[in-house]
């Protein structure tokens, strides 16, 4: 049944404790409610990108002036899988600037290193921008498991964020990674300028595809000097906890993840994340070119509410 865009509204504005108990009761009729998924991501190939997203330290067309960073060897890469696994991560992503790979020798070149992750006992996901469904399909038979492409914001606000593609372009690729049978993880970017109604609108649109994604990311913006939002209104806390208890609603099969923006959540606004049906997060100390939480950080948290990382193989 589709969503509508009225009853996603209704829900976002139930009284706050009421939106986050039909939440969590949402997540353990579909999770484990002790169990958190934890990834860890790398750029391997930063800046120079030629599209204009406003948040963006790689574009080109921002002021913020990020050096260009050529594909990294691919040694370089799976040592830093193996690092991540050591620290608990069960997924390693792993994310190229630009609309697309440049050349058939650096989609040749993921190809490989997605097979060779894999092979360290992880579950692997990239982020190469749009493909065709001939790449796809590669994708898939070098054992990729999740596809990261998120749709950043609703449709009505798009064209205030990027102009060089739109919010159908996205949705064209993330329908193609489906069609070849790999996991899609899609979400957005909240503190942009949008209004919640065009979070939840963002959220509805997610929820409306025919499979909604496997994984859906929550990025609260990170500000970088010389982007075009970085004057922007942060959203508040609440908000931002409505707006996982939400995603967790519609899409109750989904993991929900807390990604860009962590670590400027207290601990205490976290656990309500948690509670209202957030389950997966970034361990990593960097996400592409911002901060993300500090050493250890995570292990404390988790330990003060008695979580553990989730086992894939089980």
């Amino acid at each position: 049944m589709e969503i509508t865009f009225e009853k996603a509204f209704d829900i976002f504005n139930y009284p706050f404790f009421k939106l986050l108990r039909i939440a969590h009761d949402v997540h353990v009729q579909n999770f484990d409610e002790q169990s958190v998924q934890i990834s860890d991501i790398l750029s391997v190939k930063t800046g120079g990108c030629s599209e204009d997203c406003a948040y963006c330290a790689q574009s080109a067309k921002t002021g913020a002036k990020m050096l260009k960073q050529p594909m990294l060897n691919p040694e370089v890469v799976l040592e830093a899988a193996r690092r991540a696994k050591e620290r608990g991560a069960s997924r390693f992503c792993m994310s190229t600037s630009g609309p697309c790979l440049s050349s058939d020798d650096e989609f040749e070149k993921i190809c490989g290193i997605v097979r060779s992750v894999k092979a360290l006992g992880l579950e692997t996901c990239v982020t190469l921008g749009f493909l065709t469904e001939t790449q796809a399909v590669k994708l898939k038979e070098s054992g990729l498991d999740y596809y990261n492409h998120n749709v950043d914001t609703s449709p009505e606000f798009y064209h205030n964020i990027i102009s060089t593609r739109t919010i159908h372009d996205r949705i064209r690729t993330v329908e193609i990674v489906q069609k070849v049978g790999i996991n899609v993880c899609s979400g957005g970017i909240v503190g942009m300028g949008e209004t919640n109604e065009d979070r939840i609108k963002m959220l509805v649109l997610l929820a409306n595809l025919i499979i909604p994604p496997r994984c859906v990311p929550i990025n609260k913006l990170v500000k970088i000097p010389g982007t075009r939002v970085d004057d922007s209104k942060p959203i508040d806390d609440f908000d931002f906890v409505r707006i996982i208890a939400l995603a967790r609603i519609l899409m109750p099969k989904s993991y929900v993840k807390i990604a860009a923006g962590r670590n400027t959540l207290s601990e205490s606004i976290q656990a309500l994340c948690i509670f209202a049906g957030a389950n997966a997060f970034f361990s990593s100390e960097k996400l592409l070119t911002v901060d993300n939480i500090k050493d250890n950080a995570d292990s404390q948290l988790f330990r003060k509410l008695n979580l553990k990382i989730e086992d894939p193989q089980l």
